[in-house]
């Protein structure tokens, strides 16, 4: 993990924020490779999850919310981590990290009482100076600021703490535009913001940090009426004992308890899989009672196996109706839907994938990062790479650079493609396969003499010769590959 996060930072694909003020802690700015992959990936799972179907639409709501909209969803009394306080230096810790970090056990899941059992047992001290340990504290993640000149109780708000808030408390006048019956979804993606205590594994756990969100509501009775079609021979890796089951099986033995919210998991899965995540390094979790959020019924983990071990990078969670009821009641406005069959008002059961859109990252970059005869390689998949294609002059004098250059200002306009001239053709293909761009085209004598040019394949290293002209076809077809 240290060497990806060396490698991230050099290359500037991710880099610490205002490095010369010394920067803060969980803060990161992605480069310009950074940037176009993680464009590329939000694009992706925009045409995934709401482009491609007739049953989402998509919003995108302030990061700004007011107190009153996360009094009522539940973050203010319950959106907290659990904190320690060194009594001799006054620094603060996340508690169950503490222990992870000093023992290796996992302590997810369990209860103040537990956690504060263990750091007695195991004689845990603050790892700064070795004092003592304060009685846990519970610590809000939410971020506090003021709209306007006076800091009162009417002009408090918050930096949201999640997308999906936006999405609840515009339900009304979305459901009424979008002429949507149920069940259909939500989506967004934006920033978020959390006050980690402990922000870590670079941009694993983030202060600031993109999330993607789909809320799907479905009529509270018809929760298990979904065809899950082609996904039920999706074979899934299910933890703790890491066995795989197809998606039928895991439904017939009702290892997730409604339909609708097994699809959704199923779906997620399959996506990554789709941006080149190998399935044995993926695999899904169920919470257990005291791990899950306070809105939350049944949540499922789907982990990546980073180098540092198994890790969420999505969750799907069924949030039943706790969200839209209690909106509707601390604001007096209706939010339910009106059933026209039953002609009856009902407030829908909502399932959620969520994830971070920056773990996400971090786990493509573990999984593309190679290295090959000392020489180091992001086999990202083409559809998310930073550059589908390099464009290369042999030798960068008269005609042959000319050429090159109009070459690439074709291919600019409709693929994604970077030129460079400088160096030597094998330093030029070494500086791109490094940044993770599949192709390279060299322009060379022979081009000027029948309108070909070699087009070289980043991890086969393998050329193959093809006419100016079907450059664009030829690189095209691998954006649709699976």
């Amino acid at each position: 993990m240290k060497e990806l996060i060396e490698f991230c930072v050099r290359r500037g694909i991710i880099f610490p924020d205002s490095e010369i003020y010394g920067n803060l802690a969980g803060i990161y700015t992605y480069g310009p490779v950074g940037v176009e992959i993680k464009k590329k990936l939000q694009e992706r799972w925009w045409e995934e999850f709401v482009e491609s179907r007739n049953d989402v639409v998509g919003i995108e709501s302030p990061i700004i919310l007011p107190k009153k909209v996360l009094e009522a969803s539940g973050h203010l009394r319950e959106f907290n981590d659990i904190l320690v306080e060194c009594t001799k230096c006054k620094e603060k810790f996340r508690a169950d990290l503490l222990i992870e970090e000093k023992t290796g056990l996992k302590v997810e899941g369990k209860s103040k009482k537990e956690i504060e059992m263990l750091i007695k047992k195991y004689k845990i001290k603050c790892p700064k100076c070795g004092g003592e340990l304060s009685a846990i504290k519970k610590f809000n993640l939410m971020f506090e600021t003021h709209i306007g000149t006076l800091e009162n109780e009417n002009a408090t708000v918050y930096l949201r703490p999640e997308t999906a808030q936006g999405i609840f408390v515009n339900f009304k006048r979305v459901l009424k535009i979008s002429r949507k019956k149920l069940p259909f979804g939500i989506a967004q993606i934006g920033k978020v913001f959390r006050n980690e205590i402990s922000p870590r594994n670079f941009v694993f756990r983030c202060r600031e940090f993109s999330q993607a969100e789909l809320e799907f509501f479905v009529h509270p009775e018809k929760v298990n009426e979904c065809e899950l079609g082609a996904l039920e021979k999706l074979e899934i890796k299910i933890a703790p004992e890491n066995k795989r089951k197809s998606v039928k099986e895991i439904w017939e033995e009702k290892i997730v308890g409604t339909k609708w919210h097994l699809y959704w998991i199923a779906k997620s899965y399959e996506w990554l899989v789709k941006l080149g995540i190998n399935s044995e390094n993926l695999r899904i979790r169920k919470h257990n009672k005291d791990e899950l959020a306070h809105y939350a019924k049944e949540t499922w983990d789907i982990e990546y196996k980073f180098p540092n071990g198994w890790k969420e990078i999505e969750g799907v969670s069924n949030r039943e109706d706790f969200d839209l009821k209690n909106h509707s009641e601390k604001s007096g406005e209706e939010l339910s839907y009106f059933d026209e069959e039953k002609k009856e008002h009902v407030f829908p059961w909502v399932i959620e994938p969520s994830f971070g859109v920056d773990r996400m990252i971090l786990a493509l970059l573990a999984e593309a990062y190679s290295e090959k005869n000392g020489k180091k390689i992001l086999k990202i998949s083409p559809s998310i790479a930073p550059f589908l294609v390099a464009v290369f002059p042999l030798v960068n004098k008269g005609e042959m650079g000319e050429r090159a250059l109009e070459i690439f200002r074709k291919l600019k306009k409709e693929i994604s493609a970077l030129y460079d001239e400088k160096g030597s053709i094998g330093r030029r293909y070494a500086r791109v396969d490094e940044i993770g761009v599949p192709f390279a085209v060299t322009v060379d004598g022979q081009t000027l003499e029948d309108d070909t040019v070699t087009i070289r394949d980043r991890d086969t290293t393998e050329q193959e010769r093809v006419k100016e002209n079907e450059i664009i076809t030829y690189l095209k077809k691998f954006l649709t590959r699976e």
